[in-house]
């Protein structure tokens, strides 16, 4: 399987530290969340049901047309899973650094997974039976507009191809959100309530399409694929636009306190988004268990290396990190 971040327990066996000491930075997860309400007791002691207009309330939320399917699945990566099921095999184009588990998910299904360090070209296009993009990209935090990813469908879909976009990432800032246009055949774009929303262990996602194509996917997810209880809460932080709008300001600030103290420790931000910040050094790693030593989890990447830093919440946490980047070796971070 591949890592991820957010492996806490496994980080405090390994630096002998309590679990309650580390500040973990390692997955780009708000760290305020949305306010979880008492449940009410039915909600635990029902099935969901699909008609209970989540996927109405979903589509005004993100904009989608009402040509789109709209699919709650249980977090994206259900979706990342099954979707490369639903076609024959092929050539698959995928970013590169990326969510590893979207060149997974396709090869797993018998594609063949061709990566691309930047945005394909119309003429790699052409080769392609499906492109996949994550906007903006996870770790690198690069963003590609909304018209050059539809002129990329508008190319593919004319040999039957798929685009297939992950937003995890766009909530902060959707302008670029291409929810709006998924009434096109072949087109598909994948949202997430972990991220934004700070609900991560809830397994909470929507996938937009063709109705048809989201209805094949519902149909292999099988039956109560989502819990009610993730139904019920999805709905409610869906329809909280005060709070989702007073979040990405907050959060935007916050990305630019973060790229400051980063700045500072010698590790500039050559990317990132509202959630996170994205590190490329030549000694990751060293970097990475010099932090570990203080009790701050980030996530590290071998190829290219790089660090991705999360946003701490409390202000307590701040200065945690703060004190961790100052303990480091070296002059503003060291390990040059």
């Amino acid at each position: 399987m591949a890592t991820h971040g957010g492996r806490l327990n496994q980080a405090a066996r390994d630096w002998g530290i309590p679990l309650e000491q580390w500040l973990d930075l390692s997955t780009g997860i708000n760290p305020r969340p949305w306010p979880v309400p008492e449940l009410p007791v039915e909600v635990w002691q029902r099935l969901p049901e699909d008609d209970d207009g989540l996927p109405a309330l979903a589509r005004r939320w993100a904009g989608a047309p009402a040509s789109a399917g709209c699919l709650p699945v249980a977090g994206t990566q259900a979706a990342i899973q099954a979707l490369p099921r639903l076609r024959r095999p092929g050539r698959i184009g995928v970013p590169e650094p990326a969510y590893v588990e979207h060149a997974e998910g396709w090869r797993a299904a018998g594609h063949e997974v061709v990566p691309f360090s930047a945005f394909p070209s119309d003429e790699a296009l052409a080769g392609l039976d499906a492109l996949v993009w994550i906007n903006p990209n996870n770790p690198t935090g690069e963003t590609v507009t909304a018209n050059r990813l539809l002129a990329s469908h508008k190319r593919l879909v004319a040999h039957g191809g798929w685009l297939v976009v992950d937003e995890a990432f766009i909530d902060a800032e959707p302008a670029q959100t291409l929810v709006p246009e998924t009434g096109r055949e072949g087109l598909v774009v994948y949202r997430s309530l972990g991220k934004f929303f700070g609900l991560a262990g809830l397994r909470a996602g929507l996938v937009f399409g063709p109705g048809a194509l989201c209805d094949q996917l519902g149909d292999m997810l099988g039956p109560w694929s989502v819990s009610h209880p993730a139904r019920y809460l999805m709905q409610r932080a869906l329809a909280d636009t005060g709070w989702q709008k007073a979040a990405a300001e907050r959060l935007r600030a916050d990305s630019d306190r973060l790229a400051g103290m980063l700045r500072a420790a010698g590790l500039a931000p050559q990317g990132g988004t509202p959630l996170f910040m994205y590190c490329p050094h030549d000694n990751a790693r060293r970097v990475a268990d010099a932090l570990a030593e203080q009790a701050v989890l980030v996530r590290v990447f071998e190829s290219p290396p790089a660090l991705r830093f999360g946003l701490p919440g409390p202000e307590a946490e701040w200065q945690h990190l703060e004190n961790a980047l100052a303990a480091m070796p070296g002059s503003q971070g060291g390990y040059r």
